[in-house]
C-alpha cells in the first residue's frame, strides 16, 4: 500500500495486514487541528507501526521524536522512514518493546504532543492512559491524540486527564485529552 506524507513524500510500508496505518484524511485532519503546534514540539508515538505519524510530525518540524513499537519489522521501517525526513537538528528514537513496559523510561520528558493508535481490539486503551497520567507524559499544556473505533465506547479517563474534543473519520474516532487544570 502507498503511505505517502506531509510533502508528498513516500514512506515504506510492511507487507500484510501486520500494521494498521492510520488513514491519509484522518491524518491530515489531526495535523490540521494541530497546526502551528508541531514546529519545535517533543512527540511521542505509542504503537507506531510504520510511523507515518511520527514522520509527519517531523516533516513539519518537531524537535524530537519518540516511537513505541512491539513487533522488530515495524521499528526497522520507522528508524528508515523518520531517517529519510529528519533533518538536524531534529532527534527520533525508534524504541522496541511492549508499551506499559517501555513508558516507565520515558518518565521526567514529559511530551507536547501523544499520539496513540493501539490495535482496536487491545486492551491497551486504559493502562496506557493511565500509564501517561502516573507517569506524567503529557506536558502541561500538551495534548494526546487517541485513535480508535468508532464503536469502542469503554475507554476510561484517568482521574490526572480529561477527554475535550472527539471527532469521526467514518469509522475511525479520535480523542483528544489533556492534563486537568486544577
Amino acid at each position: 500500500m502507498p503511505l505517502r506524507i506531509h510533502g508528498n513524500r513516500p514512506l515504506k510500508t510492511l507487507p500484510g495486514e501486520a500494521t494498521r496505518p492510520t488513514p491519509a484524511r484522518v491524518r491530515e485532519a489531526l495535523f490540521n487541528i494541530w497546526l502551528g503546534e508541531i514546529e519545535g514540539c517533543r512527540w511521542l508515538d505509542l504503537c507506531a507501526g510504520t510511523g507515518a505519524m511520527g514522520a509527519e510530525a517531523l516533516s513539519r518540524g518537531a524537535s524530537e521524536v519518540v516511537g513505541i513499537d512491539q513487533w522488530g519489522k515495524a521499528c526497522g521501517v520507522i528508524r528508515q522512514n523518520w531517517q529519510q525526513v529528519a533533518k538536524p537538528p531534529q532527534q527520533f528514537q525508534v524504541l522496541r518493546g511492549d508499551v506499559l513496559k517501555r513508558l516507565p523510561n520515558l518518565a521526567g520528558k514529559p511530551f507536547d504532543r501523544i499520539y496513540f493508535d493501539p490495535p482496536y481490539a487491545s486492551d491497551l486503551y486504559n493502562p496506557v492512559l493511565g500509564a501517561i497520567a502516573q507517569l506524567q507524559l503529557l506536558a502541561p499544556k500538551g495534548e494526546m491524540a487517541v485513535e480508535c473505533d468508532r464503536q469502542r465506547q469503554t475507554i476510561q479517563v484517568p482521574e490526572d486527564l480529561e477527554q475535550f474534543r472527539e471527532k469521526r473519520y467514518g469509522n475511525t474516532e479520535i480523542r483528544f485529552y489533556r492534563r486537568k487544570i486544577v
